[in-house]
């Protein structure tokens, strides 16, 4: 494992993934408080997340402040016994369920992964119609290193000649293929944004940067 994949281990609690995610909890824990607050209980909706995520925040502190989360994906996910989580088949640009029907909406790493720029709009209006409050992060596009594909500048190449070098060799995340339309696929699966995206998506959020040398590597919106 390079030295950029080994920072991205979230399972290595001292890898820089896991640190980053540790700071972003307090984001998400203030937004916790005060709903309880407010409501005396917690109903949180986590588009694109799952159960093992969550244990970002103390067991206790969720337990304590009377928290329920909903997970919501488009595919089925693998059941689980655990009565903080209720787990939702559904498409999070477009749920069936009313305004405001939770305390918050979560999102990590999710609205790259959406669409185009109309899927990517959806999934930010249903956020906001979701809760009052909301908290959305994601990857930015102008920090060097590519996430997903975990390469210096690769992100800002052409798509097609990012198709190209998959179909050469793995890189990160991504598997080699030798078929140029699964290459285009794999390279259209994430769509980062910059900041005039998520100001345009996100109103009326606070927003956010999270750095990493002094560069922005992540974007945050948060509404309280």
């Amino acid at each position: 494992m390079n030295f950029i994949l080994r920072q991205q281990d979230y399972s290595n609690p001292h890898s820089l993934a896991s640190r980053f995610r540790a700071a972003r909890a307090k984001h998400i824990v203030g937004l916790i408080q005060e709903a309880f607050v407010a409501r005396g209980e917690v109903r949180i909706v986590d588009l694109g997340g799952r159960p093992e995520y969550w244990n970002i925040i103390d067991r206790k502190l969720l337990e304590q402040l009377k928290v329920r989360i909903t997970t919501v994906n488009l595919e089925d996910q693998a059941p689980t016994s655990d009565p903080l989580f209720t787990q939702l088949t559904g498409d999070a640009c477009a749920l069936d369920v009313e305004d405001n029907a939770f305390d918050i909406a979560h999102s990590n790493s999710v609205i790259e992964h959406v669409g185009d720029w109309a899927q990517t709009e959806r999934f930010a209006a249903e956020t906001r119609r979701l809760a009052p409050r909301y908290y959305v992060q994601t990857p930015y596009f102008w920090f060097p290193v590519e996430p997903h594909f975990s390469t210096p500048l690769f992100h800002w190449r052409p798509e097609a000649t990012r198709a190209k070098m998959l179909m050469k060799r793995s890189y990160g995340f991504m598997e080699r293929t030798d078929d140029f339309g699964e290459a285009m696929k794999a390279v259209q699966h994430a769509r980062l944004l910059d900041k005039a995206m998520m100001r345009h998506l996100f109103p009326d959020a606070r927003h956010v940067d999270e750095k990493v040398a002094g560069l922005t590597k992540s974007l945050m919106a948060i509404r309280g």
